[in-house]
This record gives C-alpha cells, sequence and structure tokens, in this order.
C-alpha cells in the first residue's frame, strides 16, 4: 500500500503512479473527469484511479494519524437508465460508385447536390437530417470510389443502420462487397436497396441471388434482410424504404441521454474561407451547446456557432443531430471522438497535452522504424539512392485529405519514390509555395484553389502543380511526375547496311562508294562502320548521292555516295550501319 498526502495534482499524480500525463487523463476522461495537468484530484477519485492500475492508496491528511483516509457521504447515483430517450437513427448510405447513392438521398432531401461533385462522384462525407411524419432520421451519404475506403469505413462505425444500395442492372460490385465487409464487421443492421428497378435491364430475382450466395437473404425468400426495390430518379418506393428503416429502428431501440455531457464523432472538417477550421459532427451522447469548450485529439474548440447542412444556426444539438461547427483551433481528424470539457481553458490543456503525446509517439515510431539488421540497412541506403518525387498535399476537407494520402502511398514502384512531406487541409497558401521550393516538392492539390498571390509565387519559384476535382485522375497525374524523374528508355533500331566498294579522295576527306544491301541509308542518320565483327568507327552521314544528285534517302539495290563525319579510317569491304536511337518514357 503507497501513501500520498493531498493536494493531489495531477502531473505530479501521474508521476507517483508511474504513468505519463496523458495516460492518467485519458483515464480520467473515461470516467467523465475533465482534468487539466496542474488540476487536483478528489482523493476518492485519486483512490478509484490507483485501483484500476492495481495499485492501493491511503491517503495521508497532514497531522492526521488515522491511516484511513476521511469518508464522505457519497451522492446519490442517478440511474442513467432512467434518463434515456429515443433518438433518431443514423443511416449511413453505402454501396459501388454510380449505383445511385447520392442521387436517393438527394430525392429524400429535396435537394440537388448532386451536380456539386466532380463527375459525380461524391469526394466527401455529407451529414443531413430528415423529417419523416414526426420522427427524423439522420443520413450520411458516403463515397463509392475505392481510394475512399477508410471514410466509408468510418461511415459504417458510426451509424445504426446502413442502407445497402444496389442497381438492378448491375448486381453486386467490389465496392458493394466491401461495404457489406464493413458492415458486418461494425455489426451494422443492413437494409438493401434495389436501386434502378425502372432501368433497361433491371433483374431484381438475379440481386437477390446474389445477396444469398453473401448470407443476406432477403425477407421474401425467408431470410431477415430487409430489402426495398426503389427508382431515386422516380422516388418510387422511397417512402416505403424510409418506413423500413424508422421499422428497424424502432426494433433496435435506439436511446441517448440528452441530459449528459456531450460527445461524439467528427464526421469531416475543413478549413472555409472567412470561418476557418470548421467540423460536421454528429452528437452520439448528451446535447452539445453553443459556447460549449469541446475537445478532440489535439484540435479543442469553443463552440462560436452551430449549423444545419441548410446553413441555419441551431441553439443546440441533441442527439443523432448532424452539425457544422465553427471556432476550432485547427481542423480535427475525421473519424475522431469529440468530448466536452468543463470550459475553453481546460479543453486547451487537454488538447495541448494530446499534442505533445502523439508528437513523443511519431518520434519513437521513427526510430522503432529504423533499419535493424543488414538488409534492412542496405534497403534503407537503396531507398535514399533511388529518385524520389517529394509532395505537399492539399485537400478540400480532411476525409479527402486522408483518401488522397492513402491513394498516394499506395503507388508501388522500384524505382522511384513518393514522399509526403507536408499535408493539410484549405487553400494552397504561400507557406505551402515556400515549402515546396525549399524541398523542390510538387503540390498536389486536391479540389482546392489557390490563396490570392499564390500563382505569382509558384510562377516565380518554377513550382509545379498537380491539381484536378477527381481523386483517381490526380493519382494518374502524380504517376506520371514519378515516371518523368526516370532517364528514357533509349531503343537502338538497325535502317540499313551498306558494303563499301571504292574510296574516292577529296581535299577535306573521302567519300565512300557503297553499294546499300539491306533496308535504306539515310542522310545525317548515326552510322558505325564494321570491319568484320569489330566497329572501327562510328559517326553521321553529313552528305549523301545518288550518282550525282543529292539524296535524303538511298534503298537496297543502289549505289550511292556517302561522306562522314567522325569517321576517316574506313577502308573498301568495311560494312556501314545505319541507325537510329528512339526514347521511351520510362514505366514505374
Amino acid at each position: 500500500m503507497m501513501q500520498i498526502k493531498p493536494p493531489i495534482v495531477v502531473r505530479d499524480f501521474a508521476l507517483f503512479l508511474g504513468l505519463k500525463p496523458f495516460k492518467l487523463i485519458s483515464s480520467l476522461m473515461e470516467v467523465g473527469i475533465f482534468a487539466s495537468m496542474n488540476q487536483t484530484l478528489d482523493p476518492e477519485l485519486a483512490v478509484k484511479i490507483a485501483e484500476k492500475f492495481g495499485i492501493l492508496l491511503e491517503i495521508k491528511h497532514r497531522g492526521e494519524s488515522n491511516t484511513q483516509p476521511p469518508k464522505k457521504k457519497e451522492a446519490p447515483k442517478i440511474d442513467e437508465k432512467l434518463l434515456m430517450e429515443a433518438r433518431p437513427p443514423v443511416v449511413c448510405v453505402l454501396g459501388h460508385v454510380d449505383h445511385g447513392k447520392t442521387t436517393l438521398v438527394d430525392f429524400i432531401r429535396k435537394t440537388n447536390v448532386v451536380a456539386g461533385e466532380a463527375g459525380g462522384i461524391t469526394q466527401h462525407i455529407g451529414a443531413y437530417q430528415i423529417a419523416v411524419g414526426e420522427k427524423k432520421i439522420t443520413f450520411l451519404d458516403t463515397p463509392g470510389h475505392s481510394a475512399f475506403e477508410k471514410m466509408r469505413e468510418r461511415g459504417a462505425s458510426v451509424t445504426d443502420i446502413a442502407v445497402l444500395v444496389i442497381a438492378a442492372d448491375d448486381g453486386f460490385k467490389p465496392q458493394t462487397d466491401e461495404a457489406l465487409k464493413h458492415c458486418r464487421k461494425h455489426g451494422v443492421p443492413v437494409i438493401v436497396a434495389i436501386n434502378k428497378i425502372d432501368t433497361k435491364g433491371a433483374n431484381i430475382d438475379r440481386v437477390k441471388k446474389q445477396m444469398q450466395e453473401r448470407n443476406l437473404l432477403p425477407e421474401d425468400w425467408g431470410g431477415e434482410t430487409i430489402t426495398v426495390g426503389v427508382s431515386a430518379l422516380s422516388g418510387e418506393h422511397v417512402n416505403d424504404l424510409l418506413e423500413m428503416i424508422l421499422l428497424q429502428a424502432e426494433v433496435l431501440e435506439l436511446k441517448a441521454n440528452p441530459k449528459a455531457c456531450a460527445e461524439g464523432a467528427i464526421i469531416e472538417s475543413k478549413i472555409e474561407v472567412g470561418r476557418g477550421p470548421t467540423a460536421t459532427v454528429i452528437v452520439q451522447k448528451g446535447t452539445l451547446k453553443a459556447g460549449d469548450a469541446i475537445v478532440c485529439g489535439a484540435s479543442y474548440c469553443k463552440v462560436r456557432s452551430m449549423m444545419n447542412e441548410r446553413d441555419e444556426k441551431l441553439d443546440r444539438a441533441g442527439p443523432s443531430t448532424p452539425v457544422r461547427i465553427i471556432g476550432w483551433s485547427e481542423a480535427p481528424e475525421a473519424g475522431g471522438k469529440f468530448v466536452t470539457a468543463k470550459n475553453e481553458r481546460e479543453a486547451k490543456d487537454i488538447a495541448e497535452t494530446a499534442a505533445q503525446e502523439l508528437l513523443k509517439i511519431k518520434r519513437a515510431q521513427a526510430v522503432a522504424d529504423g533499419p535493424t539488421n543488414a538488409k534492412e540497412l542496405l534497403e534503407a541506403i537503396t531507398a535514399q539512392t533511388a529518385k524520389t518525387l517529394p509532395v505537399v498535399v492539399k485537400a478540400d476537407v480532411s476525409g479527402s485529405l486522408e483518401a488522397m494520402a492513402d491513394a498516394l502511398n499506395n503507388i508501388k514502384s522500384s524505382k522511384v519514390n513518393l514522399a509526403i512531406i507536408g499535408s493539410s487541409v484549405g487553400l494552397v497558401s504561400l507557406n505551402d509555395v515556400e515549402t515546396a521550393h525549399t524541398a523542390k516538392a510538387t503540390i498536389v492539390a486536391f479540389n482546392t484553389r489557390n490563396e490570392n498571390g499564390v500563382a505569382a509565387q509558384l510562377k516565380h519559384h518554377q513550382v509545379p502543380v498537380i491539381s484536378h476535382n477527381i481523386i483517381y485522375e490526380l493519382v494518374d497525374q502524380v504517376k506520371d511526375a514519378m515516371a518523368d524523374l526516370l532517364d528514357p528508355i533509349m531503343t537502338e533500331h538497325s535502317l540499313g547496311k551498306a558494303e563499301i566498294r571504292q574510296i574516292f579522295a577529296l581535299t577535306k576527306g573521302s567519300i565512300a562508294g557503297t553499294m546499300v544491301t539491306e533496308g535504306s541509308i539515310f542522310r545525317e542518320k548515326a552510322v558505325r562502320v564494321w570491319r568484320g565483327k569489330d566497329v572501327v568507327g562510328q559517326g553521321k552521314i553529313i552528305h549523301l548521292k545518288r550518282q550525282r544528285d543529292d539524296a535524303s534517302e538511298v534503298k537496297a539495290g543502289f549505289e550511292c555516295g556517302m561522306l562522314f563525319s567522325g569517321i576517316d579510317n574506313f577502308k573498301e569491304g568495311d560494312i556501314v550501319e545505319c541507325y537510329e536511337i528512339s526514347k521511351t518514357k520510362a514505366q514505374l
């Protein structure tokens, strides 16, 4: 048993327990206590925390001989179950590219967001809440392209019900199976929406057969999976789908305590012009109010303003409500969890401590990832000597930034390395240009623009920029830039051969009288002179004559005279080979 005297300060108590301060703060957060490094702890709380780490703690008060800490009357515990209230379901719309996910959500919301996405592909997560009679449903619309796998997985991890959209004319595709895998991984109930039932080639039974093959048996085939055929364009049976979602929500008995401290998930974050860092969040517990202090990892926020998807200001947001929050110190990481702190100062302290711990972890990881044996050392040296394309990655929102980084890191090449030396959300800034210029890097910008004055600096420093608003097009352009670093492939092509029959001496050099025996001989092309198996000279044909006339080409079977540049030791009987070298762009 260990003894400690009050006051018990968090930093000192962590050292006393042999813990890192951040570890202790995390443990306190788990029990709903948000403490800064210099905050004092209640003795009874300190005893409970110590027990969690296997340490029996005795509180020794000053001037007190009794070894037992004084007992206080415990506040009556409130059964949180009594405070639980029904909440709207959070529904994630998943599926393959172009199977109609966004069109379906668009029809439900009665607003057009499809035109705003490049190539009709949703590039980041949107969160929207709709009313169905007196009840509400919160929808997440997630990207379908393979580069956004992590974003889809994150979407599945914060939802109660997943709507798996499958085109009736196309059936299951790779992203469909991947989405189903994520739903099963997180235990999310699946409702299948068979879309495009009114298109030519629609085959609902084929889709249901594919569902059966994946142990996703439809209800009308004797299974438990709710399946609804819909048309997202015309709206046919969409109301039936909404009723099924609400029915599934009733079965799940979704509840939350609206009076608890607010907690939730970061769905998306970005830096908006005039607003600074913003984040779209879903409140999962409690009620978030304007003016609250919240923290997510190394980011903290005093909620200056909350808005719904229609940019309408809200004073409070209860469980399952999606809101966009303004007031962050920096854009929080998408997929992270936020919790409420007592005030802004406490939130800042927690965030700064988290940032310091993350930095320590990164440094430790960098050391751990270093070469540990001769083989790894050799590989490291090879990697350093290989050509490298350094890039600074910019994106409109944090989810897209994550997807871009993953897509770039997945470019595999043994010839060229790709090094991401910086990445951030927002417009391409002057600081980005300076970073790229110093590191001789390329700026890779996804779905974002330049700040004022950046274009001139890019031109002045000659910093290359690769930009696009469709991710796979951007990745292809980066691959091309990497390939450009490689030396071109030089390929030699033999054009023709001629035998030297006679030599005519001139004041300046000699003319070789030849008979073309193979292919063609060209003026201004490279030649080499063979004597048996040895090359006795290399140069270029500077004059080519057929009889008395200048010629640019002489074909096999004809005689010609040649004047060489760089060759003067040829003899009768030597063979002149005419050739050219072509350059081909190297491949990764």
